[in-house]
C-alpha cells in the first residue's frame, strides 16, 4: 500500500513537471497557487510569533514579517541587486514612494524595509485571511479608497502619528498595480503628507518585472531585480502650492531611475 502511494504520487509530480514545461499556462498557475498558499502558511506562522513576542498590533512586528518574508525569493529563485540604503538613514519621519508592479512587491518591499517603517495599503488587504491579520499585525494604515473624505481624514491622523511615534510611512503613489514596465500617474496623497508633516520624500525605484513576471502571456519564472533608493527629496518651508511640482518631480526623477535599471535608458532620456 505504501509504496503504492509513493509511485502514485511521484506520477503526479512528474506529471506536474511535463505540464509546467510544455504549458506556461499551468507554469504560471502552479507557481501563483504556491506563491498564495506560502503566503497564507507563512502569516499565520508569523502570526503567532508576533502574538508572543509583541503581544498585538505594533511597527515593531515588521521585523519578524521581514524575516520570513525575505526566505520567499529562495522559493521562486529571485535575486535582488540593492543600492542606496544608506539614503533611508535620515533623522525623523518621511516617507517613502515606490513603483507597484504585482503580488510579489511584497517580497521587494521586506528586502529593504528600513525600521520602524509602516505602509499604507487599501482597506480590503483587512480581508484576506492570515495575510490580512499578519499586515494589520505589522501596523499598516488602512484607507478605504473609495471614499475621498474619509482617506483624507486617515492621512492627516497619519502625520500626527507620524511626528509622535517617529515613523517612516511607505506609500504607492500609482495607487494600484502596475505591470507594464512604466509608470502610472501618481496622485498626491502622499506628497500632501509629506508637505504636511514637513519631512521628505524617499523614493524607492524596483526594476520591471516584465523579464521574469507577466500575468498577461503567463511568464513566471527566476529573475534578477534591481532596487536603488533614491536620495531623500526635502519639504521643509513648501506649501500646498508646491504639491504638484513635488509630485511631477517625484514622478520623473523615478520614471527616469525605472528605465535605466530596467535597461531602457534611451526611454529615459527622452521621458526628460
Amino acid at each position: 500500500m505504501e509504496l503504492g502511494w509513493l509511485l502514485c504520487g511521484t506520477a503526479v509530480l512528474l506529471l506536474l513537471h511535463v505540464l509546467m514545461e510544455l504549458s506556461p499556462a499551468v507554469n504560471f498557475a502552479l507557481r501563483i497557487g504556491f506563491y498564495c498558499v506560502l503566503c497564507l502558511v507563512s502569516s499565520a506562522l508569523a502570526a503567532a510569533a508576533c502574538l508572543l513576542v509583541n503581544g498585538g498590533r505594533t511597527v515593531k512586528n515588521m521585523r519578524i514579517i521581514k524575516a520570513v518574508v525575505k526566505t520567499f525569493k529562495y522559493f521562486f529563485g529571485l535575486r535582488f541587486e540593492v543600492k542606496g540604503l544608506e539614503n533611508f538613514e535620515v533623522e525623523g519621519p518621511a516617507i517613502i514612494v515606490s513603483n507597484h508592479q504585482s503580488i510579489l512587491d511584497m517580497m521587494g518591499l521586506m528586502e529593504v524595509l528600513p525600521d520602524n517603517c509602516v505602509q499604507v495599503g487599501k482597506k480590503e488587504l483587512m480581508y484576506t485571511g492570515t495575510v490580512g491579520l499578519i499586515i494589520y499585525l505589522g501596523g499598516v494604515i488602512f484607507i478605504n479608497r473609495k471614499s475621498t473624505s474619509s482617506a483624507k481624514m486617515v492621512m492627516a491622523e497619519v502625520a500626527k502619528t507620524m511626528a509622535a511615534e517617529n515613523l517612516k510611512v511607505w506609500v504607492y503613489p500609482e495607487g494600484t498595480r502596475n505591470c507594464t514596465g512604466d509608470l502610472l500617474p501618481f496622485k498626491k496623497g502622499a506628497f500632501h503628507l509629506a508637505v504636511q508633516a514637513q519631512v521628505p520624500v524617499i523614493p524607492v525605484v524596483y526594476s520591471s518585472f516584465t523579464t521574469f513576471y507577466n500575468p498577461k502571456t503567463n511568464l513566471f519564472t527566476s529573475g534578477k531585480i534591481k532596487v536603488e533608493i533614491l536620495p531623500p527629496i526635502e519639504t521643509k518651508g513648501l506649501t500646498s502650492d508646491d504639491v504638484t511640482d513635488l509630485t511631477d518631480r517625484c514622478f520623473h526623477t523615478m520614471r527616469e531611475t525605472l528605465f535605466r535599471l530596467s535597461g531602457r535608458p534611451s526611454e529615459a532620456k527622452d521621458s526628460s
